[in-house]
């Protein structure tokens, strides 16, 4: 009985072996112009100065006058923002996919440092996005046009 039992085990093993895989599931169709889905952007249809898209925050009064990664002091009222990887002095412009609005920030400070975030902008800059009252917005993120934005002559200069 156990050898009858074994050999219709190690058959059925054989043969699910050789079974060929499960079809691979087609992508849905696209609907009608009238029913579109959620909107994906592709990098490859983005102009060369595209650098990403995600959620933005602002941060501002606890850290005015505080200095940033970059050694300059934390000034909420000037238009700057935080980026963990763009070289400090790096001009961007920030457009908020949810109004339209774009600003040109200076990185100055590294961060954010909250999972799902792509930049830190100061308070004036969140201003002029018109995200300070939901405090996060959607963005995308391009580089300035052919220039890089200078860290102030006055934070670098060395007195003589």
């Amino acid at each position: 009985m156990q050898g009858r039992t074994a050999l219709l085990l190690l058959g059925m093993g054989f043969f699910a072996g050789c079974a060929s895989r499960a079809a691979k599931p087609q992508p849905p169709e696209t609907a009608a112009s009238g029913d579109e889905g959620p909107k994906v952007t592709r990098r490859e249809k983005m102009p060369r100065n595209y650098l990403g898209e995600g959620i933005a925050s602002f941060y501002g009064p606890g850290l005015h006058g505080r200095p940033t990664a970059s050694g300059e002091k934390f000034n909420q009222n000037a238009l700057t923002a935080a980026h963990r990887t763009a070289r400090f002095g790096t001009c961007m412009k920030v457009m908020n996919m949810e109004n339209g609005r774009q600003v040109e920030v200076r990185v100055n400070d590294r961060g954010p440092f909250v999972d799902g975030r792509i930049i830190d902008v100061s308070k004036a800059a969140a201003k002029q996005l018109g995200m300070l009252d939901k405090g996060l917005a959607r963005v995308r993120l391009f580089r300035c046009e052919d220039r890089v934005s200078e860290v102030p002559v006055e934070f670098w200069a060395v007195p003589a």
